[in-house]
């Protein structure tokens, strides 16, 4: 008797991981085992069960997705990734604001996979906010969203600056008027600088903070409740970096260039 579909899907680890390893193409036998770490014998039972639904076929030892096979498992994979994703910490996904990321990067937001949790004050979050800093000054760029007015921006800013790193930095309205008012000296001096690029949006951004370096994306955002826990998260790799950026994006073209305060 078969199983229904979403039992073979899901209900195996070793066929769900085997599916995801044919998504590229056809694997031999051996790969597969080496990459499961299993052996053979445990796992035959499992791609008997693929081939009796369709979704895998083999010719001697080499074994593929079908076309049903494929259909579904490019379905499967971005479901997987937001899932991944989300379970790093459901807790802080589940109880901050995301109504700020567009549609397209949401739909797409299991690319960041698995992201650390920062939650102040715990003693490694300022070594962690200093390795940030630290990947920010390496890179040669960094991409930043503030809503808020950080104690160390003059100090840190002047440390990228120093170091050759070209900044490109929204901020809101609220903390360009703080500027104006109370740092009007240090970030004229910024912007006369040819590696800092200010910019302005024009509506509140509903939500505290992005960092993109390339190395890491750093996100604050809300909390539904409407409290503030300074809570943020830290992404380290390619693709979280990418989405960091393109959420930048997305804010950048509707915010207006900044060249004096």
């Amino acid at each position: 008797m078969k199983k229904e579909l979403l039992e073979v899907l899901f209900m195996s680890e070793k066929r769900k991981i085997a599916l995801l390893l044919l998504q590229d193409g056809a694997k031999e036998m051996e790969f597969l085992l080496k990459s499961l770490d299993t052996t053979r014998q445990a796992f035959l039972p499992q791609v008997r069960i693929l081939e009796e639904h369709h979704l895998v076929s083999h010719d001697r030892d080499t074994y593929e997705l079908t076309t049903i096979g494929k259909l579904i498992v490019d379905e499967m994979s971005p479901l997987l990734g937001t899932v991944d994703a989300l379970d790093a910490d459901i807790e802080y996904w589940g109880s901050h604001i995301l109504d700020f990321i567009p549609p397209h990067l949401l739909e797409r937001i299991g690319e960041i996979g698995k992201c650390k949790t920062i939650t102040p004050p715990i003693p490694e979050t300022h070594h962690i906010l200093r390795k940030f800093h630290e990947s920010s000054k390496k890179s040669g760029v960094l991409y930043s969203i503030n809503t808020f007015f950080h104690p160390n921006f003059a100090e840190l800013f002047e440390d990228l600056l120093h170091n050759n790193v070209k900044i490109h930095f929204i901020l809101s309205q609220d903390l360009l008027d703080n500027m104006r008012n109370n740092y009007n000296e240090v970030f004229t001096e910024f912007i006369n600088s040819d590696k800092f690029n200010f910019y302005l949006h024009p509506v509140d951004l509903g939500f505290m903070s992005l960092g993109v370096s390339e190395h890491y994306l750093m996100l604050t955002s809300l909390r539904t409740d409407g409290f503030f826990d300074n809570n943020r998260i830290l992404c380290g790799n390619p693709n979280a970096v990418k989405w960091g950026k393109e959420l930048f994006e997305y804010y950048l073209k509707d915010s207006t260039p900044i060249t004096e305060l």
